[in-house]
């Protein structure tokens, strides 16, 4: 069964949207609950009540489908459609108020992603993307530029902070830093839906979940950004994304590090 991927769209934008206002609306009240995987895997109410706002919406409006969920709401489906969605992808800036996150919703049809939605609220930024239909910055169209060389490139870096992954991380800033422009940590999907708006020329995330780089993945690839890892296609161990014409050196230098 196919649906309206556009009304799904406009719809779940509408949902970010709502999120990221509560999220400002809180901000000054937030509580931090325990570490969860590790000790900088934090969580906090603001991440669930709106995890709760989004996922309650979505089964309102499509009963039958599937969710993964960052922070426990997701649930079984039978139409063969799952929705992923990351709350607040970026809560430690969120928490620590040092830098940009976002909300993230991806629809995926058996193991196509379809649709996407990436709202960073402080900017007022909604990004999206439909499977075929092109990638969009607050409903404007979004093409990524071709690239500059590795020499001048703006390079993102999004890692989880556990302590294997960053030892990784670390190993590929090694090899990145004295060849690139310059590098800048951010969550995963901002890293990739910044490559689709050309503010960064390439980008690598390391050892994320699906909710983290799912949106983020399919609006980068509509906007023209080459993606990859150590397959041909982003994975939540590797992601790599360039302009086209800074990939192959890009990926290169990557694979070999990491």
């Amino acid at each position: 069964m196919d649906r309206d991927l556009h009304a799904a769209r406009d719809l779940v934008a509408g949902l970010a949207e709502r999120a990221g206002r509560l999220q400002l609306d809180r901000r000054g009240t937030l509580r931090v609950g325990a570490p969860k995987a590790h000790v900088n895997d934090v969580v906090s109410d603001v991440d669930i009540a709106s995890e709760q706002l989004i996922v309650d919406a979505i089964r309102a409006a499509w009963p039958d489908d599937a969710v993964q969920a960052e922070e426990g709401h997701g649930r079984d489906g039978t139409s063969g459609w799952t929705w992923i969605v990351d709350p607040l992808d970026g809560t430690r800036n969120y928490i620590s108020r040092t830098g940009p996150w976002s909300v993230c919703i991806a629809l995926r049809q058996q193991d196509q992603l379809r649709m996407a939605v990436v709202h960073e609220p402080v900017a007022g930024e909604t990004f999206s993307a439909i499977d075929g239909g092109g990638a969009f910055l607050n409903g404007g169209p979004l093409v990524a530029p071709a690239g500059v060389p590795l020499e001048k490139a703006l390079v993102g870096v999004s890692f989880q902070p556990n302590p294997a992954t960053k030892e990784r991380a670390a190993r590929v800033v090694r090899e990145l830093l004295p060849v690139v422009g310059d590098i800048r940590r951010l969550p995963a999907a901002l890293n990739l839906v910044y490559q689709a708006a050309g503010r960064l020329d390439g980008g690598l995330a390391l050892d994320t979940f699906l909710w983290d780089i799912a949106a983020g993945a399919l609006i980068a690839r509509e906007a023209g950004i080459v993606l990859g890892g150590h397959g041909p296609d982003f994975s939540t161990e590797l992601t790599i994304g360039a302009a086209p014409s800074l990939w192959p050196e890009l990926s290169e230098r990557v694979r070999a590090a990491a």
